[in-house]
């Protein structure tokens, strides 16, 4: 480990690696709470019970805490689904009063976590937080409970030694990253912001300072109806349409699409891939010897910041493909009579925080004193971080390792959130500035 910068700080590190049995505990209680992600109709789960365990340890350390439950989404919001609810699944922000005009710092984590699923292959209980060879294993312990209770230890160690910080700490968790950011978007609408700010998603204790937005999306391709087993006239004398078959220049496009800005330069980014268009779902036709009347192809799109236009959203990308697609199908004279019908389910943002931000440096630097060699990266997929950054708070994703996100035995290093604790709370006393010690 490298020197550190102070007795203080020395002294903090050490007090988070005398913790580690409890920060392993807490992360256990964490992963016990089913905070499966949903689907938007589907019921709360234990997102209330986890909110409030956390609110209540955060208003042990004197910070006011503020639980919510936002208002459905408005009609004819862009970046989420319209009436979207929040019904027991409350967001959380405690406000951790430091000094009067130092900078703040947001600490942010999102608390669900992916489906279990196929439950049988785990090698022990999804929801039960297991130790294996210096391993933590169970749904969520990397994405990304184990990167909250970091956060939660390096409060509680900064207040237990006494470090009266110079500026406020923001603790915000939010449900509902892992379907298009509704929950982060909530915090923001509510008012949460801060001079800068670190979301604990698992990054290997590198610093993930940029990421590609998405634009999911279907088309669909209508037909006619007709007996799959019958000669049939042309279809301008009634004959039936086989729409799975007027898809098919759609996806030889898409195709193309991808081929085209894996080079162009304008989706090269030093720290990303391209932006990327897969087909991710299809679905048409109702029985096997009828002619589908419809047939819809689900698009994965992803795309960099650097397409976002001066009103921040990724409409100009929207256009790109809405016209390339109907420009693939504009030869068919079907097509005249039966437009495609193309959606745009949800504009999830990308953005960027610069490489030589404070923020950015502090958290390299807080990685490489604890004897890590940090980097600069970027995040193939989103996060909330997005979100903070585009209203106003430079946020980067800063956590533990990571292995297996998303799939069976999903596990976190223990040394790894024992140096995210310390690195957070580093990062803390270096942004905000320390005061002294009561």
């Amino acid at each position: 480990m490298t020197a550190l910068r102070s007795a203080l700080e020395e002294k903090v590190v050490a007090r988070i690696r005398d913790r580690r049995d409890e920060l392993v505990a807490l992360v256990g209680e964490l992963v016990a709470c089913d905070t499966t992600s949903r689907n938007y109709n589907e019921p709360a789960r234990d997102e209330e019970k986890l909110q409030t365990i956390l609110a209540r340890r955060l208003g042990a350390l004197g910070a006011e805490t503020d639980l919510w439950v936002p208002e459905p989404v408005r009609e004819g919001h862009r970046n989420l689904p319209p009436g979207m609810r929040f019904d027991g699944r409350p967001q959380l922000a405690a406000h951790v009063a430091g000094g009067a005009g130092g900078r703040s710092l947001l600490l942010n984590g999102h608390i669900d976590a992916v489906d279990v699923e196929p439950r049988a292959d785990w090698t022990s209980d999804p929801l039960v937080a297991t130790a294996r060879d210096g391993r933590l294993y169970g749904r969520g312990v990397n994405d990304m409970k184990g990167g909250i209770a970091c956060l939660v230890t390096a409060l509680e160690v900064l207040r237990e030694e006494g470090v009266r910080l110079g500026g406020d700490v923001v603790f915000c968790t939010v449900t509902d990253e892992e379907m298009g950011g509704a929950g982060g978007f909530a915090a923001v609408e509510h008012g949460v912001r801060a001079d800068a700010g670190i979301c604990a998603e698992p990054s290997a204790l590198n610093v993930e300072a940029a990421c590609r937005g998405g634009l999911p999306i279907t088309v669909t391709a209508l037909g006619r109806t007709g007996h799959a087993e019958l000669a049939h006239p042309d279809w301008r004398e009634g004959g039936p349409v086989n729409a799975i078959e007027k898809l098919l220049p759609v996806l030889l496009e898409v195709q193309r699409m991808r081929e085209d800005w894996r080079t162009r330069p304008d989706h090269q980014h030093p720290l990303l891939p391209p932006g990327d268009i897969v087909p991710t779902i299809i679905a048409g036709g109702t029985w096997v010897v009828t002619i589908p009347h419809e047939c819809t192809v689900t698009l994965d799109v992803t795309y960099l910041p650097g397409h976002l236009d001066a009103e921040g959203t990724g409409r100009a990308v929207e256009r790109e493909i809405t016209d390339r697609l109907r420009a693939a199908v504009a030869d068919d004279p079907w097509f005249d009579e039966h437009p495609l019908r193309i959606e745009f389910i949800q504009d999830v943002v990308p953005a960027e925080v610069p490489a030589d931000h404070e923020i950015v440096q502090l958290a390299l630097g807080a990685a490489g004193d604890l004897g890590h060699d940090p980097r600069v990266t970027g995040l193939d997929t989103w996060h909330d971080a997005a979100t903070f950054t585009r209203f106003g708070t430079p946020t980067v994703s800063f956590g533990p390792d990571c292995e297996n996100s998303h799939a069976v035995d999903e596990s976190v290093s223990i040394d790894s959130l024992v140096d995210c604790a310390a690195a957070v709370a580093l990062i803390a006393m270096r942004w905000c500035g320390v005061r002294g010690q009561t």
